[in-house]
């Protein structure tokens, strides 16, 4: 049985270098999905309401960019505290390191044995570790608070999350912009392809075959639809 992915030396430097990127990713999926189902579901509320076309692209768009700067604002807000909690954890380590490195080396000394080492090897990977300064710090920012090595960028994640919102969201209302005719059953069919493709992506990350992953999100996607739908037909004249 062939494995997922090779082994040999600039095989696992891209793969470990790529890992730094994952959380964009992450955030594209996210926004992609939050865009298509928040869109979809105006345009079936509204078409349940019995209402006009020109009324699903005045709340679809007024959605998709109002949502989608929600979104990003809300997730640079996040990634930004994040980030400076890490610089700020970041200072006090610098400065034990500095002021204490004696205690510094115990505790790394205790991580490190926690990690199944011991003996001289045990003294040998504290020595070497701590003779690097950061590479000792971040070993003790991920072991000691449980922060990723790799600082965030809170504009550029808010950015990604945008982005994949608005194009993920524009895609249900294009029958309605392009006037194609029944335009619900083109966005339909859209939003159903969209749900199933971004489920397929979201499948690399999670044990589920593809094929299952993209049939969860386009479920999870056809029932926030349908109660939309269902509600807007509540107040069909």
């Amino acid at each position: 049985m062939a494995l997922e992915h090779g082994h040999g030396p600039r095989e696992i430097a891209a793969r470990l270098d790529a890992q730094n990127d994952s959380g964009r990713l992450r955030d594209a999926i996210f926004g992609g999905i939050d865009g298509t189902v928040t869109t979809f579901a105006i345009v079936a509320g509204v078409q349940g309401a019995g209402l006009a076309s020109h009324v699903v692209i005045a709340l679809g768009l007024a959605n998709v960019l109002a949502d989608g700067f929600s979104m990003a604002a809300g997730n640079y807000a996040g990634t930004k505290a994040i980030a400076d909690d890490r610089r700020r954890l970041w200072e006090v380590e610098e400065r034990h390191v500095r002021e204490n490195p004696k205690g510094e080396r115990d505790e790394l000394e205790q991580i490190l044995a926690r990690k199944g080492l011991s003996g001289q090897v045990l003294q040998d990977a504290t020595t070497m570790i701590s003779a690097n300064k950061k590479q000792w710090i971040t070993m003790m920012m991920a072991e000691e608070y449980g922060l990723p090595p790799v600082d965030d960028r809170p504009v550029r994640a808010a950015l990604v999350i945008f982005v994949a919102f608005v194009l993920a969201g524009m895609l249900p209302l294009l029958p309605y912009l392009a006037g194609l005719t029944p335009a619900f059953s083109w966005s339909t069919g859209i939003a159903a392809l969209t749900f199933f493709a971004i489920g397929t992506i979201k499948s690399r990350w999670s044990l589920a075959p593809w094929w299952r992953s993209g049939l969860e999100t386009l479920v999870i996607g056809g029932l926030a639809a349908g109660l939309a739908y269902a509600v807007g037909g509540l107040f069909h004249a």
